[in-house]
């Protein structure tokens, strides 16, 4: 399997390249230049096996330059570190399924992802023996669960930026109270897509990332978005029984990468009814499905702070499949939202995407009334961006299909957010509680790439 540009200027690369790469050196996303495909009879053999054994049979299609016997440790080695056996379990409430991806170190659904990125930067490292100065930007989750990933590990240094006071305080001391010598916390005054746009200028500064061995945790990794497929196979299998069956899958989404896992896992011949993509108030994503609306508005802080977010990095993926594997399109597009502030679609184009994907935005109102709603009518919490989730599906998922909601975070993560819904008090795992009165490290800055970039320059290594 060889990897490829969404810009077409790099030549085809192998996968660990790929990884290490993390951004496309000509400024693109990496992508396999096939997918693999998987048959019913295929897919029906793999219902009896664990979450690790089905994580291998998904992701080594796609890499072929590392030994069997060191990928499935890879794997195995990852998930140990849940606390359900079952590592993302699926729950029935209410007429939909909870596919509950928050059972990592983190209590959140970006550990599934990177847990086996540590240990494969680690992998490669070692193997190389190279460096690598990890720069990553984060509304939340990201970052404590990449933080997290490679604490500790030989060879890696972390740096992530993140929003000050724009995160929830859960999420802030995930980050900061983690001191070990190799993770820099950078809290910038400003947004998520501040902190991104700072991250994807660092990487395309190729003289400062040759010089500094810069590598990306951020979606924009292929092999994070590689590892999120694994669990829309999960819950397939678990919510249908047979291989005629399809499936649609309520996605919260910000960024894009959670949802391009699941039309990854349709592309590979997962039987998916509808991709539904759930905003909040940040909706240029809804506005992009439903009116063929790309374009950059002011970011609105809400009660679901991780997908407060208005360019989403992985959308360039999508659009590369869109642009019927186009590279000239992919520049041409990206050229005219740096100068215009936007992107323009045909009405081809726009049937195409409709196709795949429907949307809705749920606003805070709405988010706090469903917590509240669902928590009277089945006992059972909602963090607000799994919220988002929900009410969108009730929205437009007909009652009578199956219905897969991703439910993204604990909602102890956003506890004041789901009291406030609820009026009760949200129990505290022992995870979090240890946190309080720990010490934190972190550095504040300004939104000012030179400054940042002086401080990665400082420390690196």
């Amino acid at each position: 399997m060889r990897y490829i540009s969404t810009r077409g200027g790099i030549q085809p690369i192998c996968f660990k390249d790929a990884v290490m790469m993390g951004l496309a050196t000509d400024g693109g996303l990496l992508l396999p230049e096939s997918y693999p495909q998987v048959s019913g009879e295929k897919l029906e053999s793999w219902r009896g096996l664990s979450y690790p054994q089905l994580a291998f049979q998904v992701i080594s299609p796609f890499v072929d330059d590392i030994p069997v016997d060191i990928l499935k440790g890879l794997i195995e080695r990852s998930y140990a570190t849940f606390t359900h056996p079952e590592v993302t379990p699926v729950v029935h409430q209410d007429g939909v399924y909870i596919l509950e991806l928050f059972h990592g170190v983190t209590l959140a659904f970006k550990d599934v992802a990177l847990q086996f990125l540590g240990n494969l930067f680690e992998q490669i490292l070692t193997e190389r023996g190279e460096r690598l100065n990890i720069v990553g930007a984060t509304s939340g989750d990201t970052g404590s669960a990449a933080i997290h990933g490679v604490r500790g590990k030989k060879g890696i240094t972390i740096f992530i930026l993140h929003p000050q006071g724009k995160t929830s305080p859960v999420q802030a001391l995930q980050m900061t109270t983690v001191t070990d010598a190799n993770v820099h916390n950078i809290a910038i005054h400003g947004t998520f897509d501040d902190c991104q746009d700072m991250v994807k200028s660092l990487f395309n500064d190729l003289d400062f990332k040759e010089k500094h061995s810069l590598g990306a945790v951020n979606s924009i990794n292929w092999a994070r978005v590689l590892a999120q497929v694994v669990y829309y196979f999960w819950a397939w299998l678990r919510v249908t029984d047979s291989g005629s069956q399809k499936v649609s899958f309520s996605v919260p989404t910000g960024n894009f990468g959670d949802i391009f896992a699941g039309y990854v896992a349709k592309r590979m011949g997962l039987p998916v009814e509808k991709l539904l993509l759930a905003t909040n108030e940040n909706n240029i994503l809804t506005r992009f499905i439903n009116q063929g609306d790309y374009s950059l508005s002011g970011v609105v802080a809400t009660v679901s702070p991780s997908m407060d977010i208005q360019v989403a990095s992985n959308f360039e993926r999508y659009l590369y499949h869109l642009y019927q594997e186009r590279p000239e399109k992919v520049r041409e597009a990206f050229a005219e939202l740096r100068e215009k502030g936007r992107i323009s679609f045909s009405a081809d184009e726009m049937k195409r995407v409709r196709a795949e994907f429907c949307s809705a935005s749920v606003n805070q109102a709405g988010t706090l009334a469903t917590i509240d709603s669902f928590y009277r009518e089945t006992g059972y919490l909602l963090d607000p961006h799994t919220a988002v989730g929900v009410g969108a599906a009730r929205e437009l998922l007909p009652a009578d299909t199956a219905r897969v909601c991703l439910a993204t975070a604990h909602p102890a993560k956003f506890g004041e957010a789901v009291e406030k819904a609820t009026g009760s008090r949200v129990p505290v795992p022992d995870a979090i509680a240890a946190l309080a009165g720990m010490p934190t490290r972190c550095e504040e800055m300004d939104a000012d790439l030179e400054q940042v970039r002086e401080f990665i320059a400082a420390r690196v290594g």
